[in-house]
């Protein structure tokens, strides 16, 4: 009955929701207390006092018809004209509402301009580690991921190998920073040197290749790290862009894509993205959604980057003291440690057995290692130490 390309997702369903299923299923035995769910990315910090707030003032101000209804496939006009005066008056850049369109979240915003330059066998670049799904939306149009390897020493790209995957096939590359899994903000440096390279294979190729920066964690940055905005780099860049973490909104699905004016063919790849928005059946993003994301704007509705710092803190600093290896996140709200046997699946069982659910590295394209989505409760991670204390003594690390 289903279809050939969806028996290999059937099959193959994602660990990170596999796991959240767990946690729910850990909960009603043993109470959620006492489970320690680490395996999705799902803010445990509110949502802004502006959220709410605007959600009542447009229902109470606005006619129902305007709130609820229809609106050009890009989205209100004045919404997108908004955000791209935040964005200028932040990063330096010259956009108009003629450059955002705005989407049913990041991913929706992926699927967009994947269809809208896939051609069948294309090629998307990406670097390991990434986020899993990234895979599954290039399969959509059929074009082919290729991943190049981690490079485990600083999770910069590793730019060497990079360079040698492009090809004539090449039609976009694909990079998250704030990084998904591992916290790590890719630095000017990587930017510029990643530009240079894709400069010189268009000119080497004959062809476009377009840079495609997922950003759900751009908000969501430490000790003053800078986030470098990506379209200064080179010019056929795409923003993909969700509120999701920065305004504790998930489940909410509101987004925006930003595709500049220096990008090739501008108005034809707007256009036909546009229509993209409709055909893969978004239509648009969510009507009052889209109001509220303006008011918050111009409300300066902020992330508590606070809260999620502290449990940044106190999980790496409790891990470091038990014994455990990784690198310090720079931003997102993740941690990927290095798993003390060279199978971190076995490892991430063992860690069941103490209500630990942790995400295997090779989810993410990265074995060894492990990630723990530290967007939950401080208190859960206080309540969580012990559990990593006695891990830690069985694989001898204390």
């Amino acid at each position: 009955m289903i279809s050939e390309k969806m028996k290999p997702l059937v099959q193959n369903n994602s660990v990170i929701r596999i796991m959240f299923e767990e946690g729910k299923r850990l909960a009603a035995i043993y109470g959620a207390e006492n489970v320690y769910d680490f395996s999705l990315g799902n803010p445990n910090v509110p949502a802004p006092d502006e959220v709410e707030e605007s959600i009542l003032e447009i229902l109470k101000e606005e006619e129902s018809t305007f709130v609820h209804g229809y609106m050009s496939n890009a989205g209100y006009e004045d919404v997108r004209e908004t955000i791209a005066q935040s964005l200028n008056e932040r990063f330096g850049t010259r956009f108009g509402q003629r450059n955002i369109l705005m989407t049913v979240g990041a991913a929706s915003g992926l699927n967009i301009i994947l269809k809208t330059i896939l051609d069948p066998e294309d090629e998307v670049l990406t670097f390991a580690p990434y986020f899993v799904e990234y895979g599954n939306y290039v399969r959509n149009y059929d074009g082919k991921l290729v991943v190049v390897s981690p490079n485990t020493v600083d999770f910069q790209p590793n730019l060497d190998e990079f360079a040698q995957k492009i090809t004539a096939k090449t039609k976009a590359v694909i990079i998250n920073t704030p990084n998904n899994p591992t916290g790590v903000v890719y630095s000017d440096a990587t930017l510029k040197r990643l530009a240079e390279i894709l400069r010189e294979k268009e000119k080497e190729f004959g062809t476009v290749i377009v840079l495609i920066s997922d950003e759900p964690y751009r908000e969501l940055a430490y000790d003053g790290v800078e986030v470098p905005y990506v379209t200064k780099y080179y010019a056929d860049t795409v923003v993909c862009y969700s509120y999701s973490k920065s305004l504790s909104l998930p489940g909410e699905r509101i987004g925006y894509l930003v595709i500049p004016d220096e990008c090739n063919s501008f108005a034809e790849v707007m256009t036909a993205a546009t229509i993209a928005n409709r055909v893969i059946g978004c239509v648009n993003a969510p009507s009052l959604m889209q109001r509220v994301i303006k008011r918050c704007i111009e409300k300066n509705a902020k992330v508590n980057l606070a809260a999620y710092d502290r449990n940044r803190n106190l999980l790496y600093n409790s891990l470091k003291e038990y014994g455990f290896s990784c690198i310090k996140p720079e931003g997102a709200f993740y941690l990927f440690v290095k798993a003390p046997i060279a199978d971190e699946k076995e490892f991430c069982s063992q860690a069941q057995k103490h209500n630990l659910l942790l995400v295997p590295g090779s989810s993410f394209a990265c074995p060894g290692y492990v990630r723990i989505a530290y967007c939950v409760s401080y208190e859960q991670i206080e309540r969580s130490l012990p559990a990593f204390q006695a891990l830690a003594k069985e694989y001898g690390l204390m």
